[in-house]
């Protein structure tokens, strides 16, 4: 089995990453990939076929000895992305639970399951916790629809497993913050937004942050909050002062009168409550910011606080900029349940943190391919009980790239005389319903 050409262009872009043999075991893995009912190696060969020329273990290597930089690769992966952002760069950042079992495995640990837990209850379960970066981008085949894809990926180890594995402990906004230098030294000259939740807007974020990267981030309501310091007079005795005058808390400023909007976001319109000011904090008091606190009023959201570095942003631009880090939950649960993220059996350190990571890649492969020619292909379902869908979810622009490269094989055979037409398409019309 073969993808279709475009698909395979896009996979030339990270041939400068690796040898040419390694590259060409990369190929052959990302075809099963797409094809296995079950991500593992050995589903994945399965699903080649005859195309899988090499000795199994050579797949197996790939991801456990060969050498190649992950980081390498998702870099190319966004120079693929480039083309489709604007003057400003934005990414997301999030930590995702890769469930696993096994004791032998490395990193595995402890960690909080979102799924499970409720505001009462919090569930921790055994698994991979893996930071995520990727890149948010609004396509043309869906206007209005934010899309994140995934391009750097870190395995935070708890402290437990990082004591097992003789490794320094380093918390997951320490590795957020590693991400950010690598990608925006990769490109010096653009200008990059990260946009994280508050777990990663915190001072040990917000004070590292490089040069050419605002952030987006939250707040708590009782957040310390301060004007710039005064300006120095002169003959004036001892340092100058860090902070200027003390301004009143979010909780303060929704208290007070405040105004009312519209606010556009999540695919529906709401009705709030907003105050914003330009202030700073007491961890980083030389970073001015716009610190916007929101009342919804209706709903169960309530009382919400957002701050952006960009302090001359608009208080609906911070809060239209949050909203867009949901398309990195989407991105999640697409991943997990599209793809098998939490299904590859890698159980040594080097096989464990490349093989995950290669489900979110191709996810970001697969919709760059449905925005470049995917989108023209699309046969959306005839399905007359489900009437309000309108647009393409990721399970279908999958089963797109699977028909359209079942139908490119099917087309190649050398099918001649009476009934042959009707052949084909019966193999077409079985490969659709199989993707």
């Amino acid at each position: 089995m073969e993808l279709v050409p475009g698909f395979g262009l896009l996979l030339q872009g990270l041939a400068a990453t690796m040898t040419a043999p390694t590259f060409d075991s990369l190929i052959t893995i990302m075809t099963g990939w797409v094809f296995a009912p079950r991500r593992t190696v050995t589903r994945m060969i399965l699903a080649v076929g005859p195309a899988a020329s090499k000795h199994y273990s050579s797949y197996h290597r790939l991801f456990s000895a060969a050498r190649w930089s992950l980081d390498a690769v998702g870099l190319a992966v966004f120079d693929l992305i480039v083309p489709w952002c604007g003057d400003t760069v934005f990414v997301a950042i999030d930590d995702t639970l890769a469930r696993k079992r096994g004791l032998k495995m490395f990193g595995t640990g402890m960690h909080h399951d979102p799924l499970l837990s409720s505001r009462g209850k919090k569930i921790m379960n055994w698994g991979h916790s893996w930071v995520v970066l990727g890149v948010i981008v609004e396509l043309p085949f869906r206007p209005g629809h934010y899309f994140c894809l995934p391009i750097l990926f870190r395995l935070y180890l708890n402290k437990q497993s990082a004591k097992k594995q003789r490794r320094m402990h380093r918390t997951r906004p320490e590795l957020a913050v590693e991400m950010l230098d690598v990608l925006c030294k990769h490109r010096q000259n653009r200008r990059f937004h990260a946009i994280a939740d508050s777990a990663y807007g915190g001072a040990s974020v917000l004070a590292h942050l490089p040069a050419n990267c605002d952030l987006t981030s939250r707040l708590v309501k009782d957040a310390r909050l301060y004007e710039a310091p005064p300006a120095r007079k002169p003959g004036q005795r001892g340092r100058s002062r860090v902070r200027g005058a003390k301004l009143p808390t979010p909780r303060q400023m929704l208290a007070k009168r405040c105004r009312r909007v519209t606010l556009d976001v999540y695919g529906r319109n709401e009705t709030a409550r907003l105050a914003d000011v330009c202030a700073r904090v007491f961890a980083v008091p030389d970073r001015p910011l716009r610190v916007v606190a929101v009342e919804a009023l209706k709903g169960g959201r309530g009382q919400e606080v957002f701050y952006s570095t960009c302090h001359e942003a608009t208080a609906e631009q911070v809060i239209r900029w949050y909203a867009s880090r949901w398309s990195m939950e989407v991105t999640n649960h697409d991943s997990k349940q599209s793809l098998g993220f939490q299904e590859p059996q890698a159980w040594s350190r080097r096989a464990v943190e490349r093989t995950a990571p290669m489900a979110m890649l191709l996810y970001s492969l697969v919709v760059l391919w449905f925005a470049r020619e995917g989108h023209r292909r699309y046969q959306p379902l005839d399905c007359p009980w489900y009437v309000s869908k309108t647009d393409p979810s990721f399970a279908d622009m999958l089963a797109t790239l699977r028909r359209e490269s079942v139908r490119q094989r099917i087309l190649s055979l050398r099918l001649t005389g009476p009934g042959s037409r009707k052949i084909k398409q019966l193999l077409e019309n079985a490969a659709a319903l199989a993707a």
